[in-house]
């Protein structure tokens, strides 16, 4: 099958989606079409948010985004902050409910986002094309692009394929980054974010499917190099839950050694948890340590740091002394573990790296080598945290992306 567009969009994900649909709005004359690998769009849309699809935040602040030059970031949301991605979404139907400064559909459903979405392409006249996955791109002054059922020749093309993160099943296959790299684009390393740490073993297996809040601190040696506060979850291979996706980006982007630090206490100093130990030893003299802190914190948790701590479970409160006080004190406020690994892309939110921001100019999306060629989302070296920031930036790219390629045509 053979198909000519004015704007061809290829990828079928949230900044895909919002791309095609601006374009077609601001010129209703030009012929715009999706091209997506897999047999539906919004596959990997669909899972964000555990299925409720965080889409955006109230709070967009830069400080929030990475890559090797986040600030890259500033004119797409100078152009198409969060009042505007408000309503853009409302245009389609798509009401917002904050919990916190986290932005969800009122419907608490990434299919409805999705659904919305496509009624509007279809509605618009927005050309979907599946099971089109790119294998070959030809760059000049007319863009051809081969794939294993069709060819396509378009004027303008805007790349939101995404990386790796989530693996094929939702079309994260990384197959145009490669191409661009092999087409001599400078890229940044990829590697795997917002994604669950695998840990030494000894203590997380004996706490399997606990949840508790603490601050989770990542330490290179004895240097901070990021920390955040949320529930973490034991797993029996290491370390998940929001507070451990926000500090994972750094370890997954080197092979340096980490260590990840849990604070169940962020608020209280140790000298304060260590007498507040000590007026509950007397207070229950007669439990065993087994028993010690039951209606206190989370009984297995608190048995475990006290083996981490190197006592027996069997041995009498009453036995602990001072600085048996100070101690405990100490580990439920730095109780810590080795980072040997992460579970990788498939199970990662994000990917960070990619195609370098140098390659495209920061204020229309379009490459500084080949004109007419524009890119948005994930494929560029720009990852944001948990929390909607990664959503926000493929709705901003997007739009600007396709505003820009509705100008330049």
């Amino acid at each position: 099958m053979n198909y000519t567009a004015d704007i061809a969009v290829l990828g079928g994900g949230a900044s895909g989606l919002i791309a095609a649909i601006t374009a077609k709005r601001l010129n209703p004359n030009l012929s715009v079409y999706i091209f997506e690998a897999l047999d539906r769009v919004g596959k990997k849309l669909i899972t964000t948010g555990n299925g409720r699809c965080n889409i955006t935040n109230l709070n967009l602040d830069f400080s929030r985004f990475h890559g090797e030059n986040s600030s890259f970031c500033e004119h797409a949301f100078n152009r198409f902050g969060y009042e505007e991605i408000r309503a853009f979404f409302y245009t389609v139907g798509v009401d917002f409910v904050n919990e916190g400064d986290k932005v969800y559909p009122a419907s608490l459903q990434a299919a409805s986002v999705v659904d919305a979405l496509r009624f509007e392409c279809d509605r618009i006249g927005v050309n979907t094309v599946l099971g089109c996955k790119i294998e070959d791109i030809s760059l000049g002054k007319e863009y051809t692009l081969k794939s294993n059922n069709c060819t396509v020749k378009a004027r303008a093309l805007i790349l939101c394929t995404g990386l790796l993160s989530g693996g094929d099943k939702v079309g994260s296959f990384g197959n145009v980054f490669r191409l661009l790299k092999n087409r001599g684009f400078k890229t940044v390393r990829v590697s795997p974010s917002l994604v669950q740490l695998k840990t030494e073993t000894d203590y997380v297996k004996q706490l399997k499917g606990i949840k508790a809040t603490a601050k989770a601190t990542l330490l290179c040696g004895k240097k901070v190099v990021c920390s955040f506060t949320d529930e973490v979850l034991f797993c029996d291979y290491g370390l998940s839950g929001p507070a451990i996706l926000q500090i994972s980006r750094q370890s997954a982007r080197d092979e340096r050694g980490y260590t990840v630090s849990l604070d169940f206490y962020p608020d209280t100093e140790v000298f304060e948890l260590t007498n507040r130990i000590k007026e509950r030893a007397k207070l229950l003299h007669h439990r065993s340590l087994e028993e010690f802190f039951v209606g206190s914190i989370n009984k297995r948790l608190a048995q475990v740091v006290l083996k981490y701590c190197g006592y027996k479970l069997s041995d009498s409160v009453a036995s602990l002394n001072d600085s048996d006080y100070t101690k405990i004190a100490e580990a439920l406020k730095s109780f810590e573990f080795k980072v040997l690994s992460n579970t990788g892309f498939l199970n990662s939110q994000v990917s960070a790296g990619g195609i370098s921001t140098d390659e495209f100019d920061s204020k229309t999306l379009m490459s500084r080598s080949h004109k007419n060629l524009f890119a948005a989302g994930e494929i560029l070296d720009i990852d944001g945290d948990c929390g909607g920031f990664n959503l926000s930036w493929a709705w901003a790219s997007g739009a600007m992306a396709a505003e820009s390629a509705v100008n330049s045509l």
